[in-house]
């Protein structure tokens, strides 16, 4: 039973580490700060995840003890990490990106955020 911990959490570790090293390298060559924001956030998700999980078998293998911190860390994780990437994205969008290069939405209202008025644009009298 040691031996197929041993040989899953190795794997683990090993994969952990090779999506590590994808999402810094996607983060490096990337051109593009949208591209640059999803190698990252996906790749190093699923690596830390795969630390968490290799952490967990082997608290319950080998120590006999089950550890409920790598579920917080995993919990935390996967709550901060997307909106974290929303932040950046749209941070992005307000700097980067004008309102009209954006595809319509099809709603009343547009873009979040959006108040931009052109050169040509007149701005609306709400009076």
């Amino acid at each position: 039973m040691q031996l197929i911990a041993e040989i899953l959490i190795s794997f683990l570790l090993v994969s952990a580490g090779l999506f590590g090293l994808l999402g810094s390298f996607g983060l490096i060559k990337l051109d593009d700060t949208m591209r640059r924001l999803h190698a990252p956030t996906k790749a190093t998700t699923l690596g830390v995840g795969g630390v968490l999980i290799a952490s967990m078998i082997y608290f319950a293998v080998f120590l006999d003890h089950v550890s409920y911190h790598e579920l917080l860390i995993t919990a935390f994780l996967f709550i901060t990490a997307p909106i974290t990437a929303n932040f950046v994205a749209k941070a992005h969008m307000h700097r980067d990106v004008k309102e009209r290069e954006l595809p319509q939405t099809g709603g009343t209202y547009g873009w979040a955020g959006y108040d931009e008025i052109g050169d040509d644009e007149q701005p609306i009298d709400t009076k």
